[in-house]
């Protein structure tokens, strides 16, 4: 076993994907596309969920500040990634290596919070439609938004502040693309049992307990649904439901494959690239999902676009 250098460390090397000289560049246009396309996706859904008048219902609000955290976990992870593509070995200070570390788990609690908010909404919407507007009113959507993000970052500021408390001995070599848990925990030389406990404590209440409350949610929807007479009734109830659905899906389904999946003998780019799919890819195909499903949604980007062209012909 490597022998830990007992002074404490300031600085963090991150080792990336070491990418081959000959396919550098083109590895870092596929990242610099991704974070543009990712920007673009999000940022309009924002920008018709704030500017259209037929997407002002809670559904919608809670898709925008999706969009907003997927924003939020795409520029914390993209542009040092970009970096590390470039340059190999990418010197971060500690404490921009914790301050990465915050915004993403920050944002993946705030993801999971909200992705159980919305499917709340779709059962009150689906399951008690005549309480419906009386219940998620402007005023509980906007708590439940701001439950959501104040919960997520004052509980990862906690975390986090504990995990600065460690002691860091070194080597200062993390073999990931930005500072995951894992990574920076094994350069820790203090015990870390009791942040082992937090951490199990923190997945349970904030992974294992909402994806308990989706699937009985949608377990009630569909029973309801089932229950529509009309083949068209069913299929018009369940479109309003499907995309969030999806995104569920892919959400707890990356999260599962990424940390369940034992880690021990798998090669260091394996678990990068299982890291790329809830840091990348998700942030990307959220907008994607969304406005390629619902009719709502590209109504309105048409009357956007069309209000667009007249502007800049005019």
């Amino acid at each position: 076993m490597e022998k830990k250098n007992m002074t404490r460390i300031s600085t963090i090397h991150l080792l990336g994907f070491q990418t081959p000289e000959n396919v550098k560049l083109l590895v870092f246009f596929i990242f610099l596309l991704l974070y543009c396309v990712t920007l673009c996706g999000n940022l309009l859904i924002i920008t018709l969920v704030s500017y259209s008048k037929t997407l002002q219902s809670p559904m919608y609000i809670f898709l925008s500040q999706l969009a907003m955290s997927d924003i939020v976990l795409a520029t914390d992870i993209l542009p040092n990634t970009l970096r590390t593509v470039l340059v190999n070995d990418t010197i971060l200070s500690f404490s921009d290596c914790l301050s990465q570390f915050y915004f993403f788990c920050a944002t993946l609690i705030f993801d999971s919070l909200l992705l159980t908010v919305m499917s709340y909404d779709r059962y009150l919407a689906i399951c008690k439609p005549l309480h419906y507007c009386l219940i998620m009113n402007h005023h509980c959507c906007c708590t439940l938004v701001i439950i959501c993000w104040s919960l997520s970052f004052l509980t990862v500021l906690m975390h986090t502040l504990i995990i600065a408390q460690l002691q860091f001995c070194g080597p200062n070599i993390v073999d990931h693309f930005f500072c995951d848990l894992d990574p920076i925990l094994k350069l820790s030389c203090s015990d870390t049992a009791f942040l082992q406990i937090e951490i199990t404590l923190l997945t349970v209440l904030f992974d294992v307990i909402p994806f308990i409350f989706v699937v009985v949610s949608y377990v009630i929807i569909i029973v309801t649904i089932l229950k529509i007479p009309s083949i068209t009734g069913r299929k018009q109830v369940f479109s309003t439901c499907s995309s969030h659905l999806t995104v569920v899906y892919i959400y707890y389904g990356n999260l599962a494959f990424a940390y369940l999946v034992p880690s021990e003998g798998q090669l260091g780019n394996v678990t990068k690239f299982l890291s790329l799919s809830y840091t990348v890819v998700t942030p990307l195909i959220n907008p994607v999902i969304y406005t390629l499903r619902n009719k709502d949604l590209k109504k309105a980007l048409n009357i956007f676009l069309t209000n667009f062209c007249m502007c800049i012909a005019f």
